[in-house]
């Protein structure tokens, strides 16, 4: 049975302690605009699965109940920065295997100012030395960073994504303003989007010259702590077709993976941080939609620092290994080139709600995909891919297709 994404919708992101809300209020607004763009009420919901990372177990429940109190499952689901993306996965799931019709998939993240840490507890902040403990789920990723490559009093997650930024210099000649060209790009693009943290355009030379977080990345090259959420409504054709459901998205393939021997057996920061995971859940995805990526029109990838842009354009086969920089530098990734990557601005000027981020994506190729994303549409859109990873780990590709 095949599943379609028949709503969404999402909250501007923000600053941290910008709006005062509370995470149920988040919902109570993403949530229910995914269901009025589906054209369905709360009751009509069989299963919801609640993506977050920073708050206490049935939160999902507290926020869902913001929606109503109509009895159905809810499903707290972790996954770190790909939490999103696993639960618009499961949603995918439970209607494709014929348990559901209408699934709310929702996603939601109400941070604390500063860097993100890489502590057990998932919200620590800074560089302490502890943020990687044996207690850490993520301590065997960052021992092979610091064997590499030290650890130095910078926050954890730039500072390993730093790391195999400058692997991938040493390795193929990338250079800074090529990583640099990825964040004003995202920049640029986020200048047309309301729902996005951060709508000023930068070029390249102000990205270089930005303060540095951990070399080579600049503070605009990382994507930012943010609160906010997203949603999307999936449901069965039997389901669309009886309610004569309009503006319907297929979710023609999807695939999830985590970490593998390849991942840590080259001491690579590159591996480390996901481009293997990447690579396997693109291939996966891209067999299971009989698609390939010369189809896709617009992406939306987990641009969490600049650097993973670039892998991430390797690992979908968007280029060879080692071109991703030139590809960026040559416009291929924009509008009037080959793919338009991230029009939403991605996580680096959209910003990154951890547990909303994947439905977000979601959300944004819905809009392209029915032609409704206004200043930042991309002309004839007809497929997109979707990319959320989290360190530790997961990652999720998803390909979404007009109907």
């Amino acid at each position: 049975m095949k599943a379609y994404v028949a709503g969404v919708g999402m909250t501007r992101f923000e600053k941290p302690e910008t709006r005062d809300w509370q995470y149920w209020d988040m919902v109570r607004e993403a949530g229910g605009a995914a269901l009025a763009d589906a054209g369905i009420t709360y009751s009509d919901v069989e299963q919801v699965p609640v993506g977050y990372c920073f708050q206490p177990s049935t939160a999902g429940q507290r926020a869902a109940y913001e929606l109503g109190l109509t009895g159905v499952p809810v499903y707290n689901v972790n996954n770190n920065c790909a939490t999103g993306a696993t639960a618009l996965m499961l949603a995918r799931q439970l209607v494709e295997g014929g348990a559901c019709d209408c699934v709310l998939a929702l996603g939601f993240e109400k941070m604390k100012k500063g860097a993100l840490g890489g502590g057990a507890d998932g919200g620590a902040r800074g560089g302490a030395a502890d943020d990687w403990s044996s207690t850490s789920p993520v301590a065997r990723h960052y021992g092979i960073m610091a064997a590499r490559h030290g650890f130095e009093m910078t926050p954890p997650t730039a500072q390993i994504f730093g790391d195999a930024a400058r692997e991938h210099m040493e390795k193929y000649g990338t250079t800074e303003a090529q990583l640099a060209a990825v964040a004003a790009k995202n920049h640029r693009h986020s200048a047309h989007n309301p729902y996005a943290q951060f709508r000023d355009v930068y070029e390249v030379a102000d990205v270089l010259a930005a303060r540095t977080v951990h070399r080579p990345l600049t503070k605009l090259q990382c994507s930012p702590t943010s609160d906010g959420a997203a949603a999307a409504v999936v449901v069965s054709g039997r389901f669309a077709e009886e309610r004569s459901l309009t503006g319907v998205v297929e979710i023609a393939g999807q695939a999830m993976t985590t970490d593998t021997e390849e991942s840590f057996a080259s001491g690579s920061c590159i591996d480390v941080v996901g481009q293997p995971m990447s690579r396997e859940a693109a291939r996966r995805a891209y067999e299971r939609a009989g698609l390939g990526i010369e189809d896709v029109h617009v992406v939306e990838l987990h641009d969490c620092f600049s650097v993973n842009e670039l892998l991430t354009y390797e690992a979908l086969g968007m280029c060879p290994a080692g071109e991703s920089g030139k590809l960026v530098e040559s416009g291929a990734t924009t509008y009037g080139g080959r793919w338009v990557v991230n029009p939403s601005g991605g996580l680096i000027s959209k910003g990154h709600p951890l547990g909303a981020t994947g439905l977000a994506q979601a959300a944004e190729l819905v809009w392209q995909l029915r032609g409704e994303a206004g200043e930042r549409q991309v002309p004839g859109a007809r497929v997109g891919l979707a990319h959320n990873i989290g360190l530790g780990g997961a990652a999720v590709v998803t390909l979404l297709r007009a109907v």
